[in-house]
């Protein structure tokens, strides 16, 4: 089976200064693709362009509040006036918050959708034509979240589970013109994203985040998503624990609703 190849390609990346995005931004350089990194803040984008000024490979840094359209508009332009093409978009910007439906504020879920869903959204749109054009790559990240339900977690499952559904119908939408989605479905990753989690006042959540499985580490990650885009798979979960759940989920929801209300119930335990 022929494989996508990267070299001279345009990568963008979202939330390109966290654990993953960094990971994702050093593997694809390692491929010999051109970078454009988007991230909320370009003073985090410093150390990872800094690392990957050595690499040979193009890097533009910009910076981008994705759960602003006319922001991700700007940020698309400025890699169109620089590289003149998107081959790959990776929306990977994402937020979480840990806090049960009841004790969480509509303020905190609509926050996290707008990232999660509205940013994908945003700079998927602003891209598209180049991304047409070029026959290219939409990899977009998920959750095993976006699969089945995850207690204490009712907004960011929302998020991703709407993520499936709007770019499995952009893909079948673009049947026919070249473009590939890959949707990935993590577990549990050793990034940023637990420590940074919102409560459900909007604050940061004051308990620790309970894992299952192996935390895997962004660069094994990375390298997953890689070689599954390079393959043009539709749909990845990177993790054992991940697909053992998924198949649980389809074949018996009540006991997988049991299992995992048991895994995270002390996050919220008094």
């Amino acid at each position: 089976m022929a494989r996508r190849e990267y070299s001279g390609k345009v990568v963008v990346i979202t939330g390109a200064a966290g654990g993953l995005g960094r990971a994702l931004a050093e593997r694809y350089a390692q491929a010999g693709a051109n970078l454009a990194l988007l991230d909320l803040r370009l003073e985090d984008l410093g150390p990872l362009v800094n690392e990957l000024n050595d690499t040979g490979v193009s890097i533009l840094a910009v910076d981008c509040d994705v759960t602003d359209e006319q922001a991700c508009r700007r940020a698309l332009n400025i890699v169109d006036e620089r590289f003149g093409k998107v081959d790959v978009l990776i929306n990977n910007a994402g937020i979480t918050h840990r806090s049960v439906f009841a004790e969480t504020d509509c303020a905190v879920i609509r926050k996290v959708v707008e990232v999660n869903l509205f940013g994908s959204m945003h700079c998927t749109k602003h891209a598209l034509d180049k991304l047409i054009a070029g026959r290219g790559q939409i990899i977009v990240i998920s959750s095993v979240a976006g699969l089945g339900p995850l207690d204490g977690r009712a907004g960011y499952a929302a998020s991703k589970h709407a993520l499936h559904g709007m770019f499995e119908t952009l893909r079948s939408e673009l049947r026919g013109q070249g473009v590939r989605v890959t949707i990935v479905c993590p577990t549990f990753i050793a990034t940023g994203i637990g420590a940074a989690a919102l409560g459900g006042n909007g604050q940061p959540a004051p308990q620790s985040q309970a894992t299952v499985g192996r935390v895997a580490g962004a660069k094994e990650i990375a390298d997953e998503i890689f070689l599954a885009a390079s393959k043009e798979q539709r749909l990845l979960i990177p993790s054992f624990t991940g697909r053992l759940a998924h198949r649980i989920q389809q074949l018996f929801p009540a006991l997988y609703e049991r299992l995992m209300s048991r895994s995270v119930r002390a996050e919220f335990e008094e």
